[in-house]
């Protein structure tokens, strides 16, 4: 009886701690494949900038989908940035020199394990901050609003090396907020807080940046105490990035764009 209450002990412990990262377990090759249907995301229409890669391996995945592949030294499938336990994630972006940025969507990475292709991410909430989550301030955006539009596969399953062309339990969906109040920042590094919500049962998950044979890819942190306080994310001992993309416009070059194609019909 006492080593089935310890059993018990430790498996609720580690569910607990996975709640903060998907941690690196054996895939189990399908013994179907699942056909590609629905939505797929095909990349920002009006890019202001993208964090990194969203995948590493083109066409390797099942139905030639394209796959973030978790190398061998990684140890996370993806962070947590559920709702139903305050977690959120937090990156940094920049605006150049002289430039002015209208931010009219956001769109960011997640996944729920086991999902399909039918997204089941229904909720997104983000804050803007002018330096540091930890030490900033909050100059635009929400954290507390839900500000979800819409979710479409982006055509990426999440596998690691051994999963590679065969495993889809982690579909990578692109949830996209467009905001009815643009956000409108001037030169400067700014970060991004993010949080997800959805129907599944596991997560959401956030999936990293992923470069092959390239260990650290960005400086992406994390909070589990409601935004409190962040720290860094790393898999294996490395720091990650987080995957996001900005649409919107430059101010100024909209209105010389237009002016230049007036010009060129006299």
């Amino acid at each position: 009886m006492k080593y089935f209450i310890l059993a018990t002990i430790l498996l609720a412990s580690l569910a607990v701690a996975n709640e903060a990262a998907e941690g690196l377990r054996a895939e189990v090759p399908n013994e179907f494949a699942v056909a590609q249907g629905g939505p797929v995301w095909d990349g920002p229409n009006a890019l202001l900038f993208d964090d990194g890669p969203w995948w590493n391996s083109a066409g390797t995945g099942v139905g030639g989908a394209d796959e973030s592949i978790l190398q061998s030294w990684g140890t996370t499938y993806g962070y947590g940035f559920q709702l139903a336990y305050d977690y959120r994630m937090a990156d940094d972006f920049e605006v150049p020199s002289g430039e002015e940025w209208i931010i009219e969507s956001v769109t960011f990475a997640g996944y729920q394990t086991g999902s399909g292709l039918t997204p089941t991410l229904n909720g997104m909430f983000m804050g803007v901050y002018d330096d540091n989550p930890n030490t900033g301030t909050l100059i635009a955006g929400d954290p507390y609003d839900n500000v979800f539009t819409s979710a479409e596969w982006s055509g990426i399953y999440r596998v690691n090396e051994s999963g590679t062309g065969t495993n889809t339990d982690r579909p990578i969906m692109a949830c996209t907020a467009v905001l009815s109040t643009p956000w409108d920042l001037t030169e400067g590094t700014y970060w991004l807080t993010i949080q997800a919500d959805g129907t599944g049962s596991s997560g959401p998950w956030h999936p990293p940046v992923v470069i092959w044979d390239q260990q650290n890819t960005g400086n992406g942190m994390q909070s589990l105490d409601g935004g409190v306080s962040y720290t860094p994310i790393v898999n294996g001992t490395e720091g990650q990035g987080l995957t996001f993309v900005l649409e919107g416009y430059i101010m100024g070059a909209l209105d010389q764009a237009t002016w230049g194609s007036i010009k060129s019909i006299f």
